[in-house]
């Protein structure tokens, strides 16, 4: 007796065998491919700060860490890889493999600036990485020591007078901060010499032991000196007045200019070539995360701004970020090697 189901292939047209054999494979993939992200993450992540700890980008890192893990199910390790502005720890994460177990987590100086300053840059971030979103971050400030001029005109002032007669300290050369700081000089028309140190955490005390006079920081890093009473924020680079430091001018209200801001914004990438369901999934994941309550209340009191974004988002950021910084890199004649 034949067979008569109508999905029986024995005397079927060849085409119809193909066509069959085709769907059956097709079927397999997907379930191999939903398998494969159902895996992930299949280990600890290891999420890289190119920066010591202790600064701006490091406590921000951390939090983030903490409410990746809770979202993931899964370790989120934060592993300090600081050295040349952060190249080393970025270089690190390029040559790693592309699975998804290793983040970068970093700020605009390695997203954006670090190509513009580069003579010979060691990578290009929107083809060596797969970005997945950009986090937020909080405002620079420019701050003294108590042997300082206690305000920003006066400082601005004195140093007309006597070129280089101040230090300021910086988490190091090319950074975002240092790119900021020495913006604000030259369009302020003065010069104080530039002393790079390997992050916030080692400018802070230089600045308080009296090796440099000034230092450019994040809000959210300084904050404490200047609550503490150790140091004194002269001006926030932002539109308005943090409400965590409402005595802290703008740099606007200080020198009575327009325009003038500075805000360093943090990202999350991962090596290029990373599979794109988990570069998705990683995202969608750092959305759950920057909406938390219990994060996002904790970065406010560091003055650090959550905001959510999309790989696509993020990457059309460092592209604007790119147009904007060109042509203030050119004018002031920074590169490093």
């Amino acid at each position: 007796m034949k067979n008569s189901h109508p999905f029986h292939c024995g005397n079927s047209p060849k085409w119809l065998t193909k066509f069959f054999l085709f769907a059956a494979l097709l079927l397999a993939g997907l379930a191999s491919s939903a398998w494969g992200q159902a895996a992930f993450p299949s280990k600890p992540i290891r999420l890289i700060v190119p920066f010591p700890a202790g600064g701006p980008t490091d406590l921000f890192a951390r939090q983030y860490a903490n409410g990746l893990s809770k979202v993931l199910n899964q370790s989120v390790l934060v592993d300090n890889r600081a050295g040349a502005s952060g190249v080393i720890g970025t270089l690190e994460v390029k040559r790693s493999l592309p699975d998804g177990h290793t983040l970068l987590f970093t700020t605009a100086s390695n997203l954006v600036l670090y190509n513009l300053m580069a003579d010979k840059p060691q990578y290009d971030f929107l083809k060596d990485f797969s970005t997945i979103a950009a986090v937020g971050g909080s405002a620079v400030v420019i701050m003294a020591n108590k042997s300082a001029p206690q305000t920003l005109k006066a400082l601005i002032d004195e140093a007309k007078l006597t070129p280089n007669k101040f230090r300021y300290g910086s988490p190091g050369q090319g950074t975002y901060l240092h790119l900021s700081m020495e913006r604000f000089l030259y369009e302020s028309g003065v010069k104080i010499e530039h002393i790079p140190y390997k992050g916030s955490g080692q400018a802070k005390p230089a600045l308080l032991g009296g090796q440099t006079e000034t230092m450019v920081d994040a809000l959210g890093s300084a904050l404490p000196l200047h609550q503490g009473g150790q140091a004194r924020i002269l001006a926030i680079a932002s539109a308005k007045r943090s409400p965590l430091a409402p005595d802290v001018p703008t740099v606007n209200e200080a020198l009575g200019i327009k325009g003038f801001d500075a805000v360093l914004w943090n990202g999350v990438a991962a090596p290029a070539g990373t599979p794109k369901a988990i570069v998705e999934l990683l995202s969608e994941a750092t959305n759950k995360v920057l909406k938390d309550p219990v994060l996002v209340d904790q970065m406010q009191k560091l003055a650090m701004e959550p905001t959510e974004s999309t790989p696509a988002s993020a990457i059309e950021l460092i592209k604007y970020e790119t147009g904007k910084w060109r042509p203030v890199i050119e004018a002031v004649g920074l590169k490093f090697e």
